[in-house]
Order: C-alpha cells, then structure tokens, then sequence
C-alpha cells in the first residue's frame, strides 16, 4: 500500500475559496486502490506552512507527498517542475508578511527539481480528457515556499514529492470574471489520476 500525503491551502488575498483546499477534503484514505491517502489544509503564512508540511511528514512517513495550490490564470493542471531558492511576492500571506529578494535558504541550491514524474502526469491527466500542461516554476509565494522547504527537507530521502498548481474552482467565477475556471470534480478525478500513476511505479 503506498502511503500518500496530499496537502492543499486555505484561502488567501482575501478569497472566499481556494480549489486546493476543496480538492483534499474531497480525497477519501481509500479514494485510489492501492493508495493510503492523507490529507490536510496548510495556512498561507510562509513559516507556518513549512512547519506544518514538514511536520505531517515525520507523523505519517509517506512515500509520496503532493502538495496542491491555486494559480489564478492557469488554463489546467499544472505539475511543477522547480522549486526556487526565492520569496518575492507583492501579496501578503495570511498574517499581513511580505516577503521580496529573500532566499528561503542562504547558501542553498538555487532551484530543486520536483521528484514525482511530472511529464507522465501531464500525460496520464490529458488521456483522461482533463486539460493539463507542466509548469517550469511555482512562482515565489507562499506555494513555491513550501515547495523549496519541501525539496530541500526531503532530497536525501526516499520520498517521492512535488507540487501541482490547480486552476480556479467553477465557483470562483463571480470572484475571477474573465478567468478560465474548472469544476472540483474533474480536480478530484485528476488528483486520483496521478495517485493512480504513482501507485503503478510502486508496484
């Protein structure tokens, strides 16, 4: 049985909803075969997500961990591939910090690369009718944060991990207007869909 940690957000910048947060409480232990699946909702507060993703893990010790976001603008879901050494946001996280030209870590690579296969993902959601493309960067707010302290914490691990951006939830329309939306059950199925790949490679 692979044990699978999935994380997402909560809402941030003054939404209502955040996909990612939606999408993990709809993920069941049971929701893939094969897959032990856990689930949590980190704050968006640059240290306190770290702190609290980094602490899920030495709870659970999973084999794969896949940490979910929001990216406004994104047309699919978006596997990515590096994660940068670098906090540079004009929003504030959710306790008003704001974070420019910062390293996460001084004298730390610059980028770590994501260890899930990203490019079978892309491929196994878009066999699956679901729009999907890899994404070289997380951007350099609090997603990116967690994914570098993700990276950085598990890269002499046996660990498979990454992060996935989602696009903005059908409910989020009158929020977002102009912007492409997707509904939670097709990012639910997409989540299933790349537990489902990472099960097979297990085997």
């Amino acid at each position: 049985m692979l044990k699978v940690l999935l994380t997402g957000f909560e809402p941030f910048n003054g939404a209502r909803l955040n996909p990612s947060e939606q999408l993990v409480t709809r993920m069941k232990s049971d929701s893939v075969p094969g897959a032990q699946i856990m689930t949590a909702v980190l704050p968006v507060v640059y240290g306190e997500a770290a702190s609290h993703l980094l602490a899920l893990i030495d709870e659970h010790n999973p084999d794969v961990v896949i940490s979910f976001g929001q990216a406004e603008g994104r047309t699919g879901i978006t596997p990515e591939r590096f994660a940068v050494n670098l906090n540079d946001a004009s929003i504030a996280d959710n306790k008003g910090h704001i974070r420019v030209d910062q390293p996460i870590h001084p004298n730390s690579p610059t980028a770590y690369e994501s260890t899930l296969p990203v490019k079978e993902l892309v491929s196994a959601l878009r066999a699956e009718g679901i729009a999907s493309n890899l994404s070289l960067t997380a951007g350099a707010f609090v997603c990116n944060h967690i994914f570098y302290e993700l990276q950085h914490a598990l890269q002499d691990k046996n660990i498979k991990s990454g992060f996935v951006h989602v696009p903005l939830m059908t409910e989020q329309q009158e929020d977002f207007p102009g912007l492409f939306t997707m509904d939670i059950e097709t990012m639910v199925l997409a989540a299933k869909a790349m537990v489902s790949v990472l099960v097979a490679k297990a085997d």
